[in-house]
């Protein structure tokens, strides 16, 4: 159960990770691509945030998320200057991509298609819990 503190926080994370992330692939020319955060949960002694990242379209999400984890320690420094007002010491941040989306999509397709998913359970792949 998270605490209004650890949502509080996470809040604020999410609101400018976004921000951040969307200008730098936009400064690195960049176009056409649209990165969301679609969770941050933060541990509850605050050290760490886990990032959960949603890139469109799907084919570039592995190369950009390898460049986002590389650039981890500057995204950190630029979250710092941002919330150096409401946060005394920004969480390590760790990013994940989010395939909700590719799931749905695939349960969605599935049924359109005519093949049950929950008829034949095979026909879905299964997900890594995280």
């Amino acid at each position: 159960m998270e605490t209004q503190r650890q949502k509080k926080i996470a809040g604020v994370i999410q609101k400018d990770i976004v921000d951040i992330l969307q200008k730098a692939a936009i400064d690195g020319g960049l176009k056409g691509i649209l990165i969301s955060v679609t969770k941050v949960s933060v541990t509850t002694d605050l050290s760490i945030a886990k990032v959960y990242l949603s890139i469109f379209p799907n084919k570039s999400a592995a190369e950009l998320m390898e460049g986002i984890k590389s650039n981890q320690p500057l995204i950190k420094h630029d979250l710092s200057q941002r919330t150096r007002n409401q946060l005394r010491r920004v969480p390590e941040l760790l990013f994940f991509l989010d395939d909700s989306l590719d799931y749905i999509e695939g349960i969605d397709k599935s049924l359109k298609e005519g093949e049950n998913p929950i008829e034949n359970r095979d026909l879905l792949d299964k997900r890594k819990k995280i």
